[in-house]
């Protein structure tokens, strides 16, 4: 672990390069499904050359937590878009929110999307920051040897100094 998030905007080359372009995304949803859009754009962000970071607060801490980041599901009950359509009532039969998630395993699997544990160590080999909500970390009792390697810690003043200095900030 990396410890407090160092936020500073990027500084400039001494070739006078323009700065790179920064892209702060906060993912708050720990849910299979929801777990794809940040590290998605944030690893499309890097690719870009562009600079990302990725704030996980609330459940969406799940996803930077090693024991919980390889059994998220997708819930069938009230998630109309989900992978398996299903009136509410059944949504909540045993066994619904494993086939919903195995059909969602199915889908990226056949799109050739990486799983997200891959998808984790692709972004973090490309330079993706993940920042760890230091609240919501007290809040649920995760403690900093429960996250994945490489993690800073980061309060939302923290993370929002660094969204501050970005071209692009999302709530996904």
């Amino acid at each position: 672990m990396t410890g407090v998030a160092e936020t500073a905007a990027p500084a400039r080359a001494a070739n006078d390069e323009p700065p790179k372009k920064r892209l702060a995304l906060v993912a708050s949803k720990g849910t299979l499904d929801q777990a794809y859009p940040p590290l998605i754009l944030a690893s499309t962000a890097v690719s870009l050359g562009w600079e990302a970071g990725i704030y996980f607060t609330f459940y969406g801490l799940d996803i930077l937590h090693q024991d919980r980041f390889n059994k998220l599901k997708v819930a069938s009950l009230a998630n109309p878009a989900g992978p398996i359509q299903l009136p509410n009532l059944l949504g909540a039969v045993p066994g619904a929110t494993a086939a919903a998630t195995k059909v969602m395993k199915r889908w990226m699997n056949d799109a050739r999307m990486p799983e997200v544990a891959e998808f984790i160590d692709m972004s973090r080999e490309l330079g993706v920051r993940f920042f760890a909500c230091s609240t919501t970390m007290g809040v649920m009792g995760v403690d900093e040897s429960d996250l994945i390697e490489g993690c800073d810690i980061a309060g939302a003043a923290a993370f929002l100094d660094y969204a501050a200095a970005a071209d692009v900030q999302l709530f996904v």
